[in-house]
């Protein structure tokens, strides 16, 4: 087998996982609050506040873990450190599933912050198979595996959950294992053993791997600029649907067709157009700009729109707004050593957990703080503006980080253990 061949086999098993792993997490959300209710006896607007929690916990353990896994994906090899991840995720699944108590489900989570930061060797798993001319189209697949997962988890989970709120976590932990069992006999290494790197607790946690991308002055920009484009980012799934009910008075089954639509938009744009359009606008640099723009104009049309349907107009935004992240990734990726991608794939992922703590209760005060009665001034959409300025920041720093002087990219590692 070729390493072409090999590694484009290898990135469809990588694409199904990530898949698979986004629609094992979107099967528990329709049956989650049922579950707090049992467990506790509280009402659902007490249970939110678990459900708020647990959210927290997940996102602080992803934060201080996916250093740690893009390190020893980098010492170890992607491939072990991978089906570890998956193994522990389907684990989790049971866990929760069988909880008697609420504090079983902190404890699940803990887990699934641990093991659900598998996309960080994933992300380094793509990078060594893919040469950088064409990682902003593979990591665009990847986001699209996301966006579909979470499109189909929660149908799917909704459909389980007349069994009973405990079914879907049975049956997402069910995918999970089978996932580890077939990767354990079909998922090659990419890096071989002359290319890693000792492991270093030093550099395995989220300040340790943060400070060695200052090694990297342009990456080291270019995580900046992603920082403040996911924090302007979580916007979207923190206050989306207190938003639209309380402008639009929009119903629960509205809202969903919303957010499926926005979902359905999204992995069209990072699936199949990334690799039409980012040439089309001049490569990953000018794309990632031209998305910067439409967010900045989609976060605008969302916080001033004065009908309902003004919103599915201004998400048609998404087709250029998704093509950023991706583009950002894969220019950092391209200015990597092959021995540091899943170093850099854990920066990222911490940035994004750090982004997934601090955002959600920044947007949603934001939304507090202009909605209602008592507010100085009524503007729901404050929240959707704030995320604009964030965007207008981003793009800055990325500006700044095309001034600094860039290396020649880093060639890929092929599944067979040569380069591209």
């Amino acid at each position: 087998m070729s390493p072409r061949t090999a590694g484009k086999g290898a990135l469809a098993f990588i694409f199904v996982t990530v898949l698979v792993d986004a629609t094992g997490f979107g099967i528990i959300l329709p049956v989650l609050p049922r579950l707090i209710m049992a467990l506790t006896g509280l009402s659902i607007d007490q249970a939110a506040s678990y459900g708020g929690w647990l959210a927290f916990v997940y996102a602080v353990m992803q934060f201080f873990c996916a250093p740690v896994l893009g390190n020893l994906s980098d010492a170890y090899g992607r491939r072990p450190v991978l089906l570890f991840a998956l193994g522990a995720l389907g684990c989790d699944y049971f866990i929760m599933g069988a909880a008697p108590a609420i504090a079983w489900l902190f404890v699940g989570r803990m887990i699934a912050g641990v093991a659900g930061a598998s996309f960080t060797p994933a992300y380094a798993y793509v990078a060594d198979i893919t040469p950088p001319e064409r990682r902003a189209q593979s990591f665009g697949l990847m986001g699209a595996a996301f966006g579909g997962g979470f499109i189909l988890g929660p149908a799917i989970g909704g459909l389980l959950g007349t069994f009973g709120p405990r079914a879907p976590f049975y049956a997402a932990g069910a995918i999970a294992l089978i996932n580890t069992v077939f990767g354990y006999f079909v998922l090659p290494e990419t890096l071989p053993v002359e290319r890693r790197r000792p492991f270093h607790w030093a550099r395995a946690n989220p300040f340790g791997t943060l400070m060695q991308m200052l090694h990297y002055p342009a990456v080291a920009w270019i995580l900046a600029a992603i920082f403040l484009w996911q924090l302007g980012h979580q916007v979207l799934p923190s206050t989306w649907a207190f938003y639209t009910i309380s402008k639009f008075g929009w119903s629960s089954q509205e809202v969903g067709y919303s957010l499926a639509w926005v979902g359905i938009l999204m992995a069209v744009a990072q699936g199949a157009l990334t690799k039409v359009l980012i040439p089309f606008l001049g490569g990953e640099r000018r794309a990632a700009l031209y998305g910067m723009a439409a967010a900045v104009i989609a976060y605008l049309g969302y916080a001033f729109a004065t009908q309902g349907w003004m919103i599915y107009v201004f998400s048609l935004t998404t087709f250029v707004f998704a093509l950023t992240y991706p583009s950002l990734n894969a220019l950092a990726s391209s200015q990597t050593p092959g021995d540091a991608q899943g170093e850099l794939q854990g920066a990222v992922a911490c940035l994004y957990s750090l982004s997934a703590i601090l955002g959600p209760p920044l947007m949603t005060q934001i939304f507090g703080a202009f909605s209602g009665p008592r507010a100085p001034l009524n503007f729901p959409g404050a929240a959707f503006a704030a995320a604009a300025v964030l965007t207008v920041g981003s793009a800055m720093l990325f500006t700044r980080a095309l001034r600094q002087p860039l290396p020649a990219p880093v060639a890929s590692v092929s599944a067979a253990g040569g380069e591209h």
